[in-house]
């Protein structure tokens, strides 16, 4: 079961220009502005920049399933034919994420912040 998508993260290659793009877009500034990873929050979509996403092999945005059990979720998709791309690692505070691609080489992702 999931609680849907509400984070999709963007592989960059110029950060700076990336920023002023979805800075123009959303009408805000970031919550999170790292020389790793810029975040934004806007009518509650949480919209991430990451510089180093070509280099993890994310060919295009990534939209990421919010769920109770990663390693379970993750799990369910490697036996039914996905590809890992990322596997389950803590990207801060607890937060854990998992990137997969599919038959067609689409790429899903998994997210499950911590609990209580």
């Amino acid at each position: 079961m999931t609680a849907g998508i509400s984070t999709i993260i963007y592989p960059v290659k110029d950060l700076a220009r990336a920023k002023a793009l979805f800075g123009a877009l959303l009408g805000t500034e970031p919550y999170a502005d790292e020389p790793y990873y810029v975040g934004y929050k806007d009518a509650g979509q949480d919209v991430g920049l990451d510089p180093n996403g070509h280099a993890k092999g994310m060919t295009g945005p990534i939209p990421y399933w919010h769920v109770a059990d990663i390693r379970a979720s993750y799990a369910a998709l490697l036996e039914a034919g996905a590809e890992s791309l990322q596997d389950v690692h803590d990207v801060g505070g607890g937060r854990l994420i998992a990137s997969v691609k599919d038959g067609d080489g689409n790429l899903v992702g998994l997210l499950q912040d911590p609990t209580g």
